[in-house]
């Protein structure tokens, strides 16, 4: 069974990577966003309203859903935002990185769940790998650097929020009606961006052919994601999600041609050994 969550995250992680590298390049991102959205979000909404009408849940379960929208909608509005004041190698790796030390603490306290010490010492690996992948922005003053730092640590605290909560969702949401949980909490967040902008049929018309692959891969992401989180300790399967790093610096490196250097390499080889560590950890 861990096989099969190890799988699923792993490609969570690289469908992740791919839908954050073209809503990187759309020109705008917050509509883009919005609409990659929309199919999923169509199509699943009667299995939501179908699985809800079936459903007698108390009131704390409906604050928990609650949550998990309003903490999706402040994501999607953080991301275009994050998007549009940093570069992906700079952004990406905060991003996702914060969760990695934080979501296992909160897993270990919430969820009476227990990593093991190579487990730990995985998750060290690939703090050392996200910190050696950040590394220093040459040729920028403090305060152009810090605003999309504290944007990508936003990010992360909010994805930490969002995981936590949707593992405990799981507990009375199948993965299908909690990922249209999700997706209407994320475009909730960007609607508003996106009525004043005015520039949705531009978007459609600019970016068609990519607005299918993100239609496809973002939310199906996130529910590769769910599936292994059902039959897996959050702490262990939440971290390994993150190899997502590592495919989007290959992705800099042979889609978008960057110059990653020795240092990116060097942290991506980080990275796959703290994700073995907790992978064999995991048994």
């Amino acid at each position: 069974m861990f096989v099969i969550s190890l799988s699923l995250v792993l490609c969570s992680g690289l469908a992740h990577a791919v839908w954050n590298m073209l809503a990187k390049q759309s020109t705008d991102k917050a509509v883009f966003l919005w609409v990659i959205y929309m199919p999923a979000t169509l199509l699943l909404l009667p299995v939501l309203i179908k699985e809800l009408a079936s459903l007698s849940l108390a009131l704390p379960f409906w604050l928990l859903i609650g949550a998990s929208l309003m903490m999706q909608s402040i994501y999607s509005l953080l991301l275009a935002y994050t998007y549009n004041a940093g570069d992906l190698s700079q952004v990406y790796p905060v991003m996702r990185g914060t969760p990695t030390l934080l979501i296992p603490a909160f897993g270990v306290i919430l969820f009476d769940e227990a990593l093991p010490l190579w487990g730990w010492v995985g998750l060290c690996f690939m703090l050392a790998g996200f910190v050696i992948m950040l590394g220093r922005s040459a040729g920028k003053g403090r305060i152009a650097v810090l605003k999309p730092m504290l944007l990508a640590v936003s990010v992360g605290l909010c994805i930490t929020a969002y995981t936590l909560i949707d593992k405990a969702n799981l507990q009375h949401l199948s993965p299908l009606a909690l990922l249209e949980v999700t997706n209407i909490g994320f475009m909730l967040g960007l609607t508003p961006a996106v009525v004043r902008s005015g520039r949705l049929r531009q978007v459609i018309r600019t970016h068609s052919n990519r607005i299918w692959i993100g239609a496809i891969l973002s939310p199906g992401s996130y529910l590769l994601f769910l599936l292994a989180a059902r039959n897996a300790n959050v702490s262990t399967v939440a971290p390994m999600r993150e190899v997502g790093i590592v495919f989007g610096t290959l992705l800099g490196l042979f889609v978008l041609k960057e110059s990653q250097g020795i240092r990116r390499i060097t942290a991506s080889v980080a990275v796959v050994m703290g994700i073995v560590m907790i992978a064999a950890s995991g048994h």
